[in-house]
């Protein structure tokens, strides 16, 4: 039974993911780079506050960025305020040659390193952050409407004049653009989709044209200007759409002005900037301009070179096959592509993994298999062009878990391979520009991440960070058990996180929450500490007192092609709810404690679309279910996702894709809940389904919350403790408590990371 209590454990991990460091100290290290120095700083939560750390790697120093306890008497002097040390008044700081600047008591602040004298201080407004800067700082672009104008400090000047609605320059396609969320944060618009040319002359960026593309709506029921309703339209193609976005890319020469067309077909790009999804990026010496293309069935991917200053085409490479030919297996992550003098490192899954492969630059040749094995390359790290070898990190060599990432190396040549991280743990890796060291996290699901720098040797240059987990303890948390069953088939092996409920009894007994996301483009079950955005659930409902799975079932990434290319064509089994109905019932053998006859499931876009097909198809097992945002009308819904993983032209898979078309199943407990102004999975999908369940006399609850998001970004608490208390009704058979989670505020640095 839910009490009071568990209602506030479940708030404050609700809260974690939005708000590193309140319950984990020292886990999450972003390095701010000091260029031209070699050093960076960072901060980090203490528990009782926020530290500032200034790292030197090359001398194998970590001290405080400033002294605290001086800086905090000073501040106190000259606000006349009180201020701890170990809890400075702020969070985010300007760290200048000899001083750092800040926002505290409503006031800008500038104090001295040298002598922490403490003075109000003339805000100097940052360059605009919807601009983007060149290298050298000389000049930025500036989006204003559908065209590019260079801006310095004394003028400004158009670099196109042609543009114009739904034909315009460094833009996203509307159908992922974040215009609900931007509108919620009064950003007008996002930075222009641009890449400078290394030496601050060249602007690589593309005119995107969605003229032809459907026009949708969302209507927002109460603006808000507090006016009558609002019509918002959308330009987003659906699964066999004859028009879907293009993307022609373009250089623009800052000084002279000189607009140069690619010499080639405008880029199929349905969804994503090809220069902001780093598919198209300049040459090391800014000669050359290289850039992927995929066909619209995503069956054959070519690399090109682009001459900006003539905007000539040429083909290097080409590589087809019969399903996806993919530059990496994760959707949002950059393509695994390394282009260097005279050869190009190419990923490739010819052999059913993920491997590097090198080819002749000049005449596209393969030269030879640079990794080979049952595991598969995640990132190409570095190239160091002298020693011929490249870094790189692999999943699949840590027997334990083969999701887990190790650094690895290898000569350009396929000889002298070696796990530079041999730990077994899995490590999540940070660079600076130069590639002299990196910052390594390490960590597993159960075991909290240890964070320093280290050589491409592996060495430990210095240590900054050991995770602390005491405040997350002390809610009642205990780490996720990491297990592997059986899929379905009975021969591949599986592997997920099974979360205990808070104040286990091993001789009680538990429903079961399956919270899942099903892929196929990225997965539920991330292999290290932190689980994420898609872990944003778990820990919450373990606190509540649910067992809580998550399994990555066929059809995700992470391993082999077959494992990953189960789910083509077939995105109607949610990446493979059989695979889930296997692992409850073996886990449930040796775990008597999983009440198998109250058993859930709760997901979020994916994640809501498996949560209504898993009780459509598997009624005997899945009796309850929360569906936050799901696509349950694959017809109506985007042309990249449906048919990148269910198949170009393929009508049949994509009614069989459908949640509507089925919802007569329906026999258990199921909660509805979407985002009036979602504009990435339009409300009209749940509405559907809605309607086909009155249509078939269902029961079902139905929350449409106004003005939400696709993320319920500003009402996440209520959207949750909802969830929350469907499920404690419906599979403990309780009442839910009275205790209401106060709204969550979003971490300001965070902001960055939702339109990253």
């Amino acid at each position: 039974m839910s009490t009071d209590a568990n209602y506030r454990a479940a708030e404050k991990l609700l809260r974690r993911p939005v708000s590193p460091g309140e319950l984990v100290v020292g886990n999450q290290i972003r390095p701010q780079w000091i260029e031209g120095t070699g050093r960076f700083w960072y901060k980090v939560a203490t528990g009782t506050g926020t530290q500032f750390v200034l790292v030197d790697p090359a001398a194998g120093t970590r001290e405080p960025l400033f002294d605290h306890g001086r800086l905090a008497v000073a501040l106190a002097a000259a606000a006349g305020q009180p201020v701890d040390a170990e809890a400075l008044p702020f969070g985010t700081i300007v760290l200048r040659a000899d001083a750092v600047e800040f926002l505290a008591f409503d006031g800008y602040w500038r104090c001295g390193l040298d002598d922490y004298r403490c003075a109000p201080a003339e805000f100097t407004p940052p360059a605009n952050p919807l601009d983007v800067p060149s290298p050298d700082g000389s000049v930025a672009v500036s989006r204003r409407g559908p065209n590019l104008w260079a801006v310095t400090g004394d003028r400004e000047w158009p670099l196109t004049t042609d543009g114009e609605p739904h034909h315009q320059y460094g833009t996203s396609p509307e159908s992922l653009g974040n215009g609900t969320l931007l509108r919620k944060f009064g950003i007008p618009y996002l930075p222009p989709a641009v890449a400078w040319s290394p030496d601050s002359t060249k602007i690589l960026t593309h005119r995107t044209d969605e003229r032809d593309v459907r026009q949708t709506a969302l209507i927002e029921s109460r603006p808000a200007d507090g006016g009558a309703p609002a019509l918002h339209t959308q330009r987003y193609a659906y699964a066999g759409d004859a028009a879907a976005p293009r993307a022609e890319l373009v250089v623009l020469d800052v000084a002279t002005g000189t607009v140069v067309h690619a010499q080639a077909d405008p880029l199929f790009a349905p969804t994503a900037s090809p220069v902001l999804g780093r598919s198209a990026w300049w040459a090391d010496d800014g000669s050359a301009v290289w850039y992927l293309s995929q066909t619209r069935d995503r069956r054959t991917l070519s690399l090109h070179r682009l001459d900006p200053t003539t905007g000539e085409v040429a083909t290097v490479l080409t590589e087809t096959g019969d399903t996806r030919i993919e530059p990496n297996q994760w959707l949002y992550e950059p393509p695994i592509v390394r282009v260097l003098a005279d050869e190009v490192l190419w990923y490739s899954q010819r052999d059913g993994w993920g491997h590097l492969y090198r080819y002749d630059l000049h005449i596209g040749a393969l030269v030879d298999q640079v990794t080979r094995g049952p595991w598969a390359v995640r990132q190409i790290l570095h190239v160091d062009k002298d020693a011929r070898v490249v870094y790189f990190t692999a999943a699949g060599l840590v027997e334990a878990d083969p999701y887990r990432r190790s650094v690895c190396r290898v000569g350009l040549d396929g000889a002298g391979f070696a796990v530079v991280t041999d730990d077994g743990l899995d490590h999540v890796v940070t660079m600076p520009a130069d590639r002299a060291w990196f910052v390594d996290s390490a960590s597993t699901v159960d075991t909290a991440p240890v964070t320093t720098v280290r050589d491409w040797a592996g060495r430990v240059l210095v240590e900054l960070e050991r995770a602390d987990t005491g405040k997350l303890e002390a809610l009642g948390w205990t780490p996720p058990e990491r297990f592997r069953v059986k899929a379905a088939d009975g021969v591949t092996d599986l592997y997920g996180v099974l979360y205990r409920p808070h104040g286990f009894d091993p001789d009680g007994r538990y429903p079961v929450v399956d919270s899942i996301y099903p892929g196929p483009q990225i997965n539920r079950v991330d292999p290290c500490f932190d689980q994420g955005g898609t872990g944003l659930d778990a820990e919450p409902l373990a606190a509540l007192g649910f067992a809580v799975l998550a399994v990555d079932g066929r059809g995700t990434p992470g391993r082999s092609k077959a494992f990953h290319d189960a789910s083509y064509g077939r995105l109607s089994e949610a990446g493979s709810l059989d695979d889930h109905v296997a692992a409850l019932r073996q886990l449930a053998e040796t775990r008597p404690w999983l009440d198998l006859d109250r058993v859930g499931m709760l997901g979020h876009s994916g994640g809501g679309y498996a949560a209504v097909r898993a009780m459509l198809d598997h009624p005997e097992v899945y009796r309850v279910g929360v569906a936050l945002s799901g696509p349950h009308e694959p017809r109506f819904f985007s042309l990249d996702f449906v048919e990148a993983y269910d198949g170009a032209g393929n009508p049949d898979a994509w009614a069989r894709s459908s949640n509507v078309d089925i919802a007569d199943r329906l026999t258990g407990k199921l909660l509805l809940v979407h985002g009036e102004m979602d504009d990435q999975v339009h409300p009209d999908h749940t509405m559907r389904l809605a309607d086909r369940l009155v249509a078939a006399g269902k029961d079902f609850e139905l929350l449409i919350v106004p003005g939400a998001e696709h993320l319920f970004i500003d009402c996440l608490a209520y959207v949750r403790t909802r969830c929350w208390d469907f499920l404690v009704r419906e599979l403990m058979g309780a009442r839910p408590p009275a205790y209401r989670p106060a709204p969550i505020v979003l971490d300001p640095d965070l902001l960055g990371d939702l339109f990253a």
